[in-house]
């Protein structure tokens, strides 16, 4: 793997493990961890409130192309709405009969005084 490229997936990386520890010192209850299915692939899914939260976790550090909520397009929204019917299929079948919604966590720098939690942010009926 190039160095740049190691960078970005150790960066990202890191901020997966921020935005971790930002949801369970919130109360939420993470169930599993970079879910992948041929087509798409989700960063965290967790538990809260009854609800199943499918965890986008987004890094961006310059907003020459809008922030980090912004990178989050609607192709890859579809890959994220795609991979939680995957697992709600499979090894989340237990969770079936729980509400869920799709939320992100962005980064505009890689601190956790850069953490914002979006919840709802975006509906797999609009993906």
């Amino acid at each position: 793997m190039p160095q740049a490229s190691q960078g970005k997936a150790t960066e990202g990386a890191r901020a997966e493990r921020l935005a971790e520890q930002h949801l369970t010192a919130r109360g939420v209850k993470i169930l599993a961890r970079n879910v992948r299915c041929k087509g798409g692939e989700i960063d965290l899914i967790a538990l809260y409130e009854g609800c199943v939260l499918f965890i986008e976790v987004r890094l961006r550090k310059r907003s020459d192309f809008g922030g980090a909520a912004s990178s989050i397009t609607r192709a890859k929204q579809r890959r994220i709405v795609l991979t939680a019917q995957h697992w709600l299929q499979g090894p989340g079948r237990a969770f079936r009969g729980h509400p869920c919604r799709f939320d992100a966590i962005t980064f505009n720098a890689l601190d956790r005084d850069h953490i914002e939690w979006l919840p709802s942010a975006f509906s797999a009926e609009k993906a």
